[in-house]
């Protein structure tokens, strides 16, 4: 049950990249004396850039689902339902969330709690931009900045190194055992772009949302090259994928090109993109 509450909150997050991506400024949010010392997490990817841009120090607290670095002061704070009575608990000089979920941010700020949204990102320039918020607000701007710089050049490295093709290999990214998956125009898409991979839910994106669910007559009538799990925290694996009623004749099937994703690292926008990049073009090398 807590696995699929996690996927289901983790699916809400990605989602929600497709709303506002309105943030408070670093001025808006910095303490008044100096930059926060005492800093509330309560989104799993802002968690790891804080910790990454070397601001972990400075934070106290984290929501439940923060789980990287190890380190994490972890509590059971939530960032899909917060209730702003535990969070100034905490005693926070600063608050990040990804989104003004239960309308927190004016609640928080009767308290004269200070935030800053990080809201899901739609484009890797959003994660980029993030990174550089925190890095501002937090005193560690040199440190984001580098922390992009290597973003920037390991991604660029990894897609290099990827083999020429006459034809593009195409993809399923599945979300959940429902079918709920992403398209091109989403943050995840984008890195299978610059893969070079060409999604196969894309028409079925009628409503423009990025997020449709895909039936099983029309997955297997789109024979993808390759399958991508997302949700291997749900129980999913390559096995139960090849057992599924008709599926035996799609291509990542038959040739088990299905790839088993870190649910983690594939619901989040941080540093660790790398790591899901890194995931996709060693299967597109493997994929033959």
């Amino acid at each position: 049950m807590r696995r699929r509450l996690f996927a289901t909150v983790a699916i809400a997050l990605l989602v929600a990249g497709c709303g506002t991506t309105t943030t408070s400024t670093p001025e808006q949010s910095a303490s008044p004396n100096g930059y926060p010392q005492k800093i509330v997490s309560l989104s799993p990817t802002a968690t790891e850039m804080l910790f990454a841009i070397g601001a972990g120090p400075q934070v106290v607290a984290v929501d439940e689902y923060s789980n990287y670095p190890a380190s994490v002061p972890k509590t059971n704070l939530s960032g899909f339902t917060p209730n702003a009575e535990a969070i100034a608990a905490k005693s926070p000089d600063l608050v990040v969330l990804s989104d003004d979920s239960k309308g927190i941010v004016a609640q928080l700020g009767t308290l004269k709690i200070k935030t800053q949204l990080t809201p899901a990102a739609k484009t890797i320039d959003d994660t980029y931009r993030q990174i550089k918020e925190l890095g501002e607000v937090t005193g560690h701007a040199k440190e984001a900045e580098a922390l992009n710089q290597r973003i920037k050049d390991d991604l660029a490295k990894l897609v290099k190194d990827l083999p020429k093709r006459d034809k593009p290999l195409t993809y399923f990214y599945e979300l959940d055992p429902a079918l709920y998956t992403a398209t091109s125009k989403t943050f995840i898409g984008s890195l299978f772009t610059s893969a070079g991979m060409v999604n196969v839910a894309d028409p079925a994106d009628s409503s423009g949302s990025g997020y449709p669910k895909l039936s099983a007559e029309a997955l297997i009538k789109a024979n993808p090259d390759m399958i991508f799990l997302a949700d291997s925290v749900m129980g999913e694996t390559p096995e139960k994928v090849k057992a599924r009623a008709g599926w035996s004749g799609i291509t990542a099937v038959s040739k088990n090109h299905i790839v088993v994703l870190d649910s983690d690292i594939a619901s989040r926008w941080g540093p660790r993109v790398v790591d899901l990049m890194r995931a996709i073009v060693n299967a597109i090398k493997q994929a033959q």
